[in-house]
């Protein structure tokens, strides 16, 4: 019982200093300025002809016939359906430029236009990201989205997602989500 209990206080102990963590973190304006640089060049993968292909291919294709969230949360993340989105041609390309990133970002994944994957560099939480803003607003309005600092799951870290659209004949025909740490952001906001 003992040992029960102090396993519960171990984790709300954890929990807490997650909370405190996300929220403790300070958008200033120089943080801003250097996160928008980053959706800057964001901009750029999501132009790159890589990228425009993929989810031109996957539009003409649409989600997996019976793939939901709830499925995709039962997928492992070494199944071959998986290990596609992260081995085709763009998904090789998004773990280029993370892996070149030193640690500013955290995760990396392509939406098509009902907002289902098309690749990434981990598997997500989520198989079809329509009816969220990391989807929505680049899709619809063909701007880019940031979101809150948070703790995300599929990545295991403390991060904030930034999602551009990824257009093609001035049209948004899918969307990119990258997420970036906070450490880094936090650094960059010292110098």
């Amino acid at each position: 019982m003992k040992t029960k209990l102090n396993l519960l206080v171990a984790i709300l102990l954890f929990l807490a200093a997650i909370a405190e963590r996300a929220w403790g973190f300070e958008m200033t304006p120089v943080v801003q300025a250097e996160l928008d640089k980053m959706k800057t060049q964001i901009s750029g993968w999501a132009g790159d002809s890589v990228i425009v292909k993929a989810v031109t291919e996957q539009n003409g294709k649409g989600p997996i016939a019976g793939m939901d969230n709830a499925k995709w949360k039962t997928i492992r993340r070494s199944d071959d359906a998986v290990k596609e989105f992260q081995n085709n041609a763009a998904g090789k390309y998004l773990k280029s430029k993370f892996d070149a990133s030193g640690g500013t970002f955290t995760e990396a994944f392509l939406n098509a236009a009902q907002g289902e994957k098309v690749a990434f560099v981990e598997k997500t939480t989520s198989y079809i990201h329509k009816g969220s803003a990391k989807f929505d607003v680049p899709f619809g309005s063909g701007k880019s989205w940031q979101g809150q600092p948070e703790f995300d799951e599929s990545a295991q870290t403390y991060q904030i997602q930034v999602s551009v659209p990824v257009q093609s004949g001035g049209k948004a025909i899918g969307a990119l989500v990258v997420g970036v740490n906070l450490t880094h952001l936090e650094k960059l906001g010292k110098k």
